[in-house]
Parts: C-alpha cells; structure tokens; sequence
C-alpha cells in the first residue's frame, strides 16, 4: 500500500487504519520515563500494571491512585510532502491497594487502541486491469481496556498474579472510491467486545536482583458490524444498504510472552531490561493493505536515587530516569515493518514530605520509514503521571 497523500488526524497516526487501530503503550508512574521496561519492577511506590504479581510486594496500608496524560507532538514524512499535528490526549486511571500483608488488588481503566486517521486520494490498481481507482478514507474511535488485578506474594521472594481485561468499544470507518464517473461510498461502525485474561511472576534472587515474566492469553474478541452503502454514478444518487448488520471477522489478540530483569547497583541505580514476543502471525488477523506479522519488542530504563544520602533534604529525594524501546512492529506494509523506537529521559518529584510524587517524562521517537512511499512519524511525547500513596487505617500517634 503506498499512501501518498495523507492528512493525518489530530490523535493517533495513519497506521491506525489497520486492525482497530495504533495500541498504547503504558505510561503508568515512572514507566515511560525508563523506556516503558519494568515487568521485574515491584509495586513498592507505584501501580506497576505492566505485571499482576507487582501487587503482591505492596506495603500493608498504602492506598495508591495514579492518573496520567501526555501530549504528543508529531511530524509525519512522505516522499514528497511533510505535516505536523499536536495532541493532547487522556492517559490511564488507576486505584491499589493491599488486601492482606501479602496480596494486593487494582482496577485500571485505559485506552488500548486508537483508530484516528484521514487519507485524500490515494490512487491503487485495479485488479486485472491496467485501470486504477481512488480512495479517500477516515476513521475515529479506538478499544478502552479496564482490567482487574491480584497479585499474592508465597514468600519473601516469590509472588504471582493474574488480571482479567475487559475490552471495549467502537471503530467508525468510512470509505469513498472513486471509479471513473462513479462514486461509491461505505460508512461502517464495528463494536467490539470481550475478556483478556494475563499471568505473571516475580522472582527476587536477592535484594538487588529481580527476574519477572508474563503471559498474555491469546482471545477472541466479538465483533458487530452496521453498514451503509451509496452510489453516485452520473449525478444519479442510489441507497444500497441503510444501516444494515453485516458479518465481520472477530479480532483475534495474540499470545504475548514477556521476561524482564531489575538490578540495583550500591543502594542507587537500577537496570530494567524487558523483552517480550508477540504471535501476531498466529492470530488469524488480515488485513486488505498489509500483514500482520511476529513483533519483537526490546526496553531498557535505569532510574537514579542514592538512598545513601539525607532525606530530609527535598533534592536528595529527587529520582531520575532515561530509558530505550524498540519494537519491530507487528504490521508489514509494502513488504516494509512498520517498526518504532524511542529514547526516554524523565524526573520524580516529591509531593512536600509525603509518599505521593509527580512523574515527569520525555521521549523522542520515529515509527515507520520513507521508502517506498511510506509514512515516517518524528514524535516527541511528555506525560504526566500523578502517582498518590496515602497511608490509610493506622492509628495517629501525634496529635
């Protein structure tokens, strides 16, 4: 597929177009400021929704809330033409909190995908024919996830957990080609349903060194589909169908397995490293301009706070961060990946002399290329994380 004229939406990218549209990454607490790697990070100070076993290392009283946006700046590139496109968008909500001294349970709400998109007169052959026909197409909405979690801690070192996803939503699509003096317009809205269910483990070796893992269920997700169909053919215009139920393929999630490692070096900096596969190949997806294929996706993050020092002084409780991403894309178009990387640099900001701090991340990144008439995306993304942790249910000792 060569998209050689686009106009892009104001909150999501052209790739959006496939499936139900680009997916999110996670953006709860610190985790994009380290690359979005953290599957071995417990939930000692914030909501790690990247592994349900984080929950089973969380300290016995503490309520946590974590709520976030971003705003992304972005530059898509063609071969022949470049635009720019500023959005501001809603992150995640989220709420933990332990059940007993060993266990703890969160409800996140997020988005999973986005489908936001606008493409003018993009010229594509015939079948068959030396003839060729136009295609303008636009589309909007995307899936939410709210997902449940418990984590349960067996022992010191070893804890489990597992979640339960529900997705949901709509993508609204609408298509007009252009063939000769004919005019052919389909609008579609396909909804969307069903449960995602994932497991997971965290293994401390020693107080410095943790191993983490994740298994994410492959699941089918219901799909519905209402249809309308026009014609304009020589000023003559014709209703084929008015909002009619269609049959439409189910949206098959792959299997997603995921290793992570976390290391502390002399009380101050930590290593993340994370890898995880994803069986897009497997999971029966098609697409009419491209493959979905097996994603690779690669994050490392280091995070800096001496714990050495007097925390009693406001700087010396500052924590720092910067981190690395890259995926090889789970779409191949032209025969291309449409792979991402990214760079990431972010701060920790105590809230007075309280647990609760406020999360600062930036992040530079480029998705897809320019060959072959493809769209190359140059995206800068600050987020903004609120992370609160009050104490609840201990009795005050000072008046």
């Amino acid at each position: 597929m060569s998209l050689t004229s686009f106009c892009q939406s104001i909150s999501s990218s052209p790739y959006s177009l496939y499936g139900v549209g680009s997916l999110y990454d996670s953006d709860f607490g610190s985790i994009p400021s380290i690359g979005t790697s953290g599957i071995a990070l417990p939930s000692a100070n914030f909501i790690n929704n990247l592994n349900p076993a984080s929950l089973g290392f969380m300290p016995l009283n503490h309520f946590m809330l974590d709520v976030g946006g971003k705003a992304i700046a972005t530059t898509y590139e063609s071969g022949s033409k470049s635009e720019k496109r500023n959005n501001f968008q809603f992150s995640h909500f989220a709420f933990a909190f332990p059940v007993t001294k060993k266990s703890g349970f969160s409800i996140a709400l997020r988005p999973y995908s986005s489908a936001s998109y606008k493409i003018s007169n993009l010229q594509l052959p015939i079948a068959d024919s030396n003839e060729s026909y136009y295609l303008t197409a636009g589309g909007s909405g995307g899936l939410n996830n709210f997902d449940f979690s418990y984590g349960y801690r067996f022992s010191e070192k070893l804890s489990v957990g597992a979640s339960a996803a529900l997705l949901f939503g709509n993508v609204v699509d609408d298509r007009t080609f252009t063939i000769l003096n004919s005019i052919t317009n389909i609008h579609k809205k396909t909804d969307y349903n069903g449960f995602r269910a994932t497991v997971g483990g965290q293994y401390k070796i020693d107080s410095t060194f943790t191993i983490g893992t994740t298994f994410k269920l492959p699941a089918q997700i219901k799909s519905s589909k209402v249809q309308s169909v026009e014609t304009v053919t020589d000023n003559v215009y014709g209703a084929i169908e008015s909002n009619i139920p269609s049959d439409v393929d189910d949206y098959y999630m792959p299997l997603e397995v995921g290793i992570g490692i976390s290391k502390k070096f002399k009380k101050a900096l930590n290593i993340t490293f994370d890898y995880q596969k994803s069986l897009w190949k497997d999971s029966r997806q098609s697409d009419l301009y491209g493959e979905f294929v097996n994603q690779d996706r690669f994050a490392l993050g280091f995070s800096y706070l001496d714990e050495k020092k007097n925390f009693r002084k406001y700087r010396d409780r500052i924590q720092y961060f910067a981190g690395a991403n890259f995926d090889t894309g789970y779409l191949e178009v032209d025969g291309k990946r449409v792979n991402n990387a990214s760079v990431s640099i972010g701060i920790n900001l105590p809230i007075e002399s309280t647990l609760s701090s406020l999360n600062i991340s930036y992040s530079y990144g480029q998705k897809g290329r320019v060959a072959n008439d493809l769209i190359k995306e140059n995206y800068h993304k600050l987020s903004l994380n609120l992370s609160l942790d009050g104490i609840w249910f201990v009795k005050r000792k000072f008046d």
